[in-house]
């Protein structure tokens, strides 16, 4: 894996920046891709309509909360004139309209699961209200999943201030860990991992129209909590509970403190069951309901995988067969992990640092979300490991490729509304300031970036408890038919036809090597299907590292990229790359390669240029990239064969993808709600 952070930004016209809805059309449904979500536009196409409902392909900034209160002192919002709960209190409101109105606590009791669908956290009380109940149960279920969506979220500062004055003792353990995990203002889903993981929060931030048709889960209970409809008629819309509907698992509730005719008119068109009940905090009436729908469904959501053992195979040791390993091993599973060169003392041992740095675009491309969830996803993922020894987070300095780009990079940043903690311009001075070096000019800083270790975090991620990693070569996999509920039994053979192990599920995560390995396993493509997958190609590059100490020159604190990419310092040298060699024979470092490195690198730190230093002296180390069409990677179930998978052909960006494609097909496994919208699932999905 080599790892060269990229910056995209396209230019468009204003008109291109919105797309005009579309007649809705059919769901497709889940076409074995192992997701079950709405069918969305092609990068640069324009929106489908499911059921009525309209996915719009338009990014619009988010515009945070900030704490204002009522002549009461009730928290209230002025974007919406109104407030954020009844004066009798949030705690005995979430209880009596969201808790008891979808039969909780009695109905999660005995389950393995229970999923809840929230539109507007708003302060987060409602959603501490759930969780506490959730602890106080001894027979709870084994796991609670929510989802909530939010237009307009506070910045961490400010929800704890509102959390602190409002919470009764005991409660700040929760409250706590959810500000610990707390994401940067952005755009789509941020999975936060409570009590250990039993409890998941899945923050949805966006307008609510163009979020929920994204989801991909089956909700139990749905708690429907915006302001009231006079106000946020959007929130309450027929559109929107159609979309809300097509999550309901068979018998799913639903609350809402509002009664408002044309909403229960709505849920019921949407197939819910609608009962007024008497109301709390001086309210006449609230709203339940139940989903029965009188029609035949054409979007349900997938039933939950079960599994007897919970025991998967993964192939390869890679940073992307580590990240399958180490979600599936955090949920409790059981992972078999082969690569023939495991513990080979020259494994990746040359590839000194990565870097970790999310694209950007103005129109914030399908491209550059995936891009930035994967970062979300390894900067918690990878927590534990963050003290600078494997993970860093030294930040990165992504300059503008030319002087006449750099206004345009500032401006693009000022269109997106991106917080500053995430990301903000710099100017050339400021660039240097923070690398701690003369750079060639400025561009914009992103205060999250990563230097890596590859190898010692592989190392890290698969020595979970739960992981059996063996220095064996996969030969094959051959299909077994057995008595197991997920209908199919997989077993992984050795050169000598020897069995290795035994296991429901296979995760391909060999790179290049998968389609290989599935052509010598007889499961390769009939008729031209999957010629994606099947066409990906291995292609070679190196990476040079650059002397550190004593070299005439300043190495940066910072990531520094742009045309290529310089590291800080490890070890006494600084990692710079990197080449792509098309069709080579072999991946091998050499002095043509590290001069092309080297020119890259002194492009963005002019002191390189003068420092005199040889090519033909400088080491590095050379490896393949598995690069798909499209450069998008395959993460999901095998349309062709049950209990198939593949976490394949990451390219350039595996760190972008381990944390992020081990919790999807993780979450894919164990019923969760996803962790990424299901427009950004069919793009990575087998092809």
């Amino acid at each position: 894996m080599l790892m060269s952070p990229v910056y995209a930004m396209k230019r468009f016209p204003p008109t291109q920046h919105r797309c005009r809805p579309k007649k809705a059309v059919p769901d497709p449904g889940n076409r074995g891709s192992g997701f079950a979500g709405p069918p969305v536009s092609p990068p640069g196409g324009r929106p489908k309509g499911v059921g009525g409902v309209i996915i719009l392909a338009v990014f619009t900034p988010l515009t945070p909360s900030r704490p204002a209160f009522d002549q009461d002192g009730l928290p209230y919002s002025p974007l919406y004139g109104d407030i954020y709960h009844a004066a009798q209190g949030a705690l005995e409101q979430a209880r009596h309209v969201f808790l008891a109105g979808n039969g909780l606590p009695e109905r999660w009791r005995g389950r393995e699961r229970f999923t809840v669908c929230e539109t507007g956290f708003g302060l987060g009380l409602t959603f501490l209200t759930l969780w506490r109940a959730w602890r106080d149960d001894p027979r709870r279920s084994r796991r609670l999943h929510v989802v909530s969506v939010e237009a307009h979220p506070f910045a961490r500062e400010d929800l704890e201030q509102l959390l602190r004055a409002r919470l009764p003792a005991g409660w700040e353990d929760m409250a706590t860990q959810l500000l610990a995990q707390w994401p940067p203002l952005l755009p789509g889903l941020h999975r936060l991992d409570l009590d250990g993981g039993a409890v998941t929060l899945t923050l949805a931030f966006g307008l609510a129209e163009q979020v929920v048709p994204r989801l991909v889960l089956r909700a139990d209970a749905f708690f429907l909590d915006g302001f009231k409809p006079s106000v946020n008629p959007g929130m309450w819309s027929e559109p929107l509970m159609r979309a809300l509907a097509r999550l309901a698992a068979p018998d799913a509730t639903a609350a809402t403190w509002a009664s408002a005719g044309a909403m229960r008119r709505a849920l019921q068109t949407a197939g819910f069951e609608v009962e007024r009940r008497d109301g709390f905090g001086g309210k006449l009436h609230m709203t339940v309901a139940r989903y029965a729908p009188r029609f035949e469904r054409r979007h349900a959501p997938a039933e939950p995988p079960s599994f007897a053992e919970r025991h998967a195979v993964v192939v390869g040791a890679g940073i992307a067969g580590a990240g399958v390993a180490h979600a599936l091993a955090l949920r409790g599973w059981r992972v078999s992990v082969f690569d023939a060169a495991w513990g080979a003392p020259a494994l990746g041992a040359g590839h000194l640092a990565a870097a970790l740095t999310p694209l950007l675009a103005r129109d914030d491309s399908p491209r550059a979300r995936l891009s930035r969830a994967g970062a979300l996803r390894a900067a918690t993922r990878w927590a534990p490991w963050m003290d600078g020894g494997i993970v860093a987070r030294c930040g990165t300095v992504q300059q503008a490729k030319s002087d006449d780009k750099e206004p345009g990079m500032h401006a693009m940043l000022a269109e997106l509304g991106f917080p500053a903690d995430w990301v903000r311009a710099v100017t050339r001075e400021e660039a240097s300031g923070l690398a701690g070096c003369p750079t060639a000019r400025g561009g914009v800083y992103f205060p999250g970036g990563l230097r890596v270790r590859p190898r010692l975090l592989g190392a890290a991620l698969l020595s979970r408890p739960g992981i059996e990693v063996r220095a064996a070569r996969v030969a094959r996999i051959e299909a077994l038919q057995a008595d197991v509920p997920s209908g199919r039994r997989w077993r992984a053979v050795d050169g000598l036809g020897a069995t290795l192990a035994e296991a429901e599920i296979v995760v391909l995560a060999n790179a290049a090597q998968a389609p290989r390995l599935l052509a010598a396993s007889s499961l390769g493509p009939t008729g031209g299907e999957l010629p994606g997958f099947f066409g990906q190609k291995a292609i070679a590059g190196q990476i040079t590292l650059l002397p550190a100490q004593d070299a005439g020159w300043r190495p940066p604190h910072c990531v520094v990229a742009g045309d290529g990419y310089v590291l800080p310092a490890v070890d006494g040298d600084c990692v710079a790359g990197s080449t792509y060699v098309h069709d080579a024979a072999r991946a091998v470092a050499t002095a043509e390669g590290h001069a092309v490195n080297l020119e890259r690198a002194a492009r963005l730190l002019p002191e390189l240029a003068g420092a005199g230093l040889d090519p033909g002296a400088f080491t590095g180390w050379a490896g393949w990239r598995a690069v798909l069409p499209g450069r998008l990677p395959v993460i999901g179930e095998s349309p062709v064969h049950g209990g198939l998978w593949a976490a394949s052909g990451y390219a350039s960006r595996g760190l972008s993808w381990s944390a992020l494609g081990g919790d999807i097909l993780a979450a894919s496994l164990e019923g969760e709600p996803m962790v990424l919208e299901g427009d950004l699932l069919r793009m990575i999905a087998w092809r």
